[in-house]
């Protein structure tokens, strides 16, 4: 088990990107249990700079979120979205599996292709399941990489306004509280809605 470990942390070491048990298992020789050499790694890796963590239904090595500060001198590049994205994902989020219709309706306006290709664009949704209705319409769910650059496990421990002002995502001046009754999504605008109500469990 000891070896095992050793080759789970390499690869999730030497991996960009979110590693599923299942690739664990491909890489390694035949016979190997990477889901318990998951379980030990994790355990070796308690309190230290790097954790091994959960993303969805894989596995990551993560910098420890307290020691984030030491990491400030890299440069990041924060891309706003637009109020309307905001919200469109926000709905996406909460509401899993969702279809277009359905964000118009928790919205009250129309949801522009531009807002539903931007958060495609950047990995943050895709399209989930048809639901079994009429015209059968195709749904959005939250990524894996979602989950990722919020540092959650499931989509069940969602990012409150805190955690989104924090990324750059929303202003930090409170938003005006009408609500206003466009018909179509304005880019730059937006819908004048109290966004405290949409991230509210």
């Amino acid at each position: 088990m000891g070896e095992q470990e050793r080759m789970v942390e390499a690869i999730l070491f030497a991996t960009a990107e979110p590693v599923t048990v299942r690739e664990l298992e491909a890489r390694m020789p035949h016979g190997c249990d990477a889901a318990e050499a998951l379980v030990h790694l994790r355990k070796r890796y308690e309190g230290r700079g790097v954790h091994v963590v959960k993303v969805g239904d894989a596995w990551a090595m993560r910098t420890a979120a307290d020691l984030g500060f030491l990491m400030q001198k890299e440069t990041v590049e924060t891309r706003k979205l637009s109020r309307a994205a905001i919200e469109t994902l926000a709905i996406i989020a909460y509401h899993q599996p969702v279809t277009r219709a359905e964000i118009e309706e928790i919205r009250g306006v129309s949801v522009s292709r531009g807002t539903v290709d931007q958060l495609l664009e950047m990995e943050w949704i895709r399209f989930g399941r048809r639901k079994m209705t009429p015209g059968r319409p195709v749904t959005f769910v939250v990524t894996q990489g979602f989950l990722d650059h919020f540092g959650l496990e499931n989509a069940r421990d969602l990012p409150g306004l805190k955690e989104l002002r924090a990324a750059g995502l929303l202003e930090n001046r409170p938003p005006p509280g009408a609500l206003g009754l466009g018909d179509e999504d304005d880019e730059d605008e937006g819908i004048d809605v109290d966004q405290s109500e949409l991230f509210e469990e």
